[in-house]
């Protein structure tokens, strides 16, 4: 296929990509109430504020477009993998599917993990540590932010197994030295949970410290596993990637 027609299949895959997050953001859009609520659901009995005419209408915006690029992912990884997979051999083909299934799996796990661990451990904390001195009324933009932040980056620290096991297939990364080096993913996990989580709370860091270890450990299982199937003998003729013709 010559390069022009590359570019307007992708040219054509991503706005098909774009019309859907748009598509289902409006969607979110028409019931973003019900959203709201079920985001402010971690933080118990606490009031919220609009400080500013119009913070609400921009609060509705902003989960709307973050719930519908959740619920078009699917159909985005679709489309790309519609581009991707005819250029890659069979091998690869076996590879990268599973792999998409499994980081979109892992990505909604990491956002339900947040929204039913993290965020109401983070708040708690961060309520009853000044409860005697201040009454909380928070801002619904500054606290949806705070949520939205830490579930975005709960779900992006979820895709670490998924990583390692396509590093592993690919004979870049083994399981023992991975595990030998279990001192240093501690101290990682760490400085990843300060980073990731918008809060300063040590509860919040070190549940996603937690959860980042617990992740790479399995992660490390997945690599010993497909160790033990690795072949040893070169990809076949079967294996290699198509010709491309005119």
């Amino acid at each position: 296929m010559p390069l022009v027609d590359h570019l307007e299949e992708l040219r054509q895959r991503v706005l098909r990509s774009l019309l859907a997050v748009v598509l289902a953001a409006g969607v979110c859009l028409l019931m973003v109430k019900p959203l709201v609520r079920l985001l402010e659901a971690p933080a118990g009995s606490i009031h919220f504020l609009q400080l500013a005419p119009g913070e609400f209408l921009f609060v509705s915006i902003k989960v709307a477009g973050y719930a519908g690029l959740t619920l078009a992912l699917p159909y985005v990884l679709y489309q790309g993998l519609g581009f991707v997979l005819p250029g890659l051999t069979q091998r690869e083909r076996r590879l990268i599917a599973p792999a998409v299934a499994g980081s979109a799996i892992l990505f909604l796990a990491g956002l339900a993990f947040a929204w039913w661990a993290l965020a109401p451990a983070a708040l708690k904390f961060l309520v009853s540590y000044g409860a005697d001195v201040v009454e909380p009324l928070w801002s619904i933009e500054r606290y949806l932010d705070f949520v939205l932040l830490l579930m975005l980056a709960t779900g992006l620290a979820f895709q670490l197994p998924v990583l390692q096991l396509i590093l592993g297939i690919l004979g870049l990364l083994h399981w023992q030295p991975m595990l030998s080096a279990w001192r240093w993913v501690v101290l990682g996990a760490a400085l990843a949970g300060a980073v990731l989580t918008p809060s300063t709370d040590p509860i919040t860091m070190l549940l996603l410290a937690g959860a980042i270890t617990a992740l790479f450990l399995i992660g490390v299982g997945l690599v010993a596993l497909t160790d033990q199937f690795r072949p040893d003998m070169p990809a076949s003729e079967s294996d290699q990637p198509p010709t491309a013709t005119n």
